[in-house]
């Protein structure tokens, strides 16, 4: 029973022992293990700093990441916009030109239309001078002398015509 109760003798041992392995540690050891844990604590402070500005950057990135995509997005609207205006002055460009066109066109057909009728109102203006020499030649019953005249006379009747008209 003498490990239950211990003896007086071995209580003041085991706290000389204690107190020297106390005064050891306090010493020794208590300064090195109070260095690592305050060397670990600035550790884990810088850590935690590092993660703060970590976070930040990425904040600030993701942040520019925004302005950049909105710029870009503005750039976009912009050069769409930019494209629409172009493709609407283009189309008005070209209706523009083909108005242009079709209107030389119709100048070109209407002149070739007045000619046109010019040379069909001669032709038959010539023809008709032929028939009225006929019939004047077989009403006066001869033919008139000279051909130069004969259309000269029968123009002249013509135009009096187109005037009363």
């Amino acid at each position: 029973m003498e490990l239950f109760t211990p003896d007086f003798g071995l209580v003041f041992w085991m706290f000389v022992a204690f107190g020297v392995l106390f005064l050891v540690l306090w010493r020794f050891a208590w300064p090195i293990i109070l260095k690592t844990v305050d060397s670990r604590a600035d550790l884990i402070d810088k850590g935690v700093e590092y993660a703060q500005e970590a976070k930040e950057q990425l904040d600030n990135a993701r942040q520019q990441a925004d302005s950049f995509l909105n710029e870009a997005r503005r750039q976009q609207a912009d050069m769409l916009r930019e494209a629409d205006r172009m493709k609407t002055q283009i189309i008005e460009q070209a209706r523009k030109e083909a108005q242009t066109a079709a209107a030389k066109e119709m100048e070109n057909a209407r002149i070739q239309i007045q000619q046109q009728q010019k040379e069909a109102q001669q032709q038959f203006r010539n023809q008709v001078s032929n028939f009225a020499f006929d019939i004047a030649g077989k009403i006066i019953g001869q033919q008139m002398s000279a051909d130069k005249a004969q259309e000269q006379f029968v123009d002249k009747m013509l135009d009096q015509l187109e005037n009363k008209n």
